[in-house]
């Protein structure tokens, strides 16, 4: 198996809201790094999605992000994307994954929402 070129790591902003920062690609390699980081992070209740060091994201990537969507939803954890580049908000638009996980410009609009 390849090695992921992708770096991904959890950090707590508050007791409610966590990140996960993305750089890199994000493919199926991606995966043991993004249920770690998911891990890392514990029992937020809102996990904001930081894309800002996304470099690529193929059909695999986007399969990932619904299995966290998923494992956060049965967690009672909400999801949120910040810094995305508009070809990828274009295809969280045309999968529909923008009805599940809200899009934010950037860190700081999604924590004066959702705080």
């Amino acid at each position: 198996m390849s090695q992921a070129k992708v770096v991904m790591a959890g950090r707590q902003i508050n007791a409610q809201i966590s990140a996960i920062d993305i750089q890199g690609e994000v493919t199926a390699t991606a995966e043991d790094m993004l249920m770690e980081a998911y891990n890392q992070i514990g029992t937020a209740r809102t996990i904001i999605l930081n894309f800002s060091g996304l470099e690529y994201m193929n059909s695999s990537g986007i399969g990932l992000l619904v299995t966290l969507l998923i494992r956060a939803n049965r967690q009672g954890q909400h999801l949120v994307a910040v810094n995305m580049s508009e070809h990828y908000r274009h295809i969280f638009d045309l999968t529909g994954l923008n009805q599940a996980i809200a899009i934010y410009d950037t860190e700081a609009n999604a924590l004066a929402e959702i705080s």
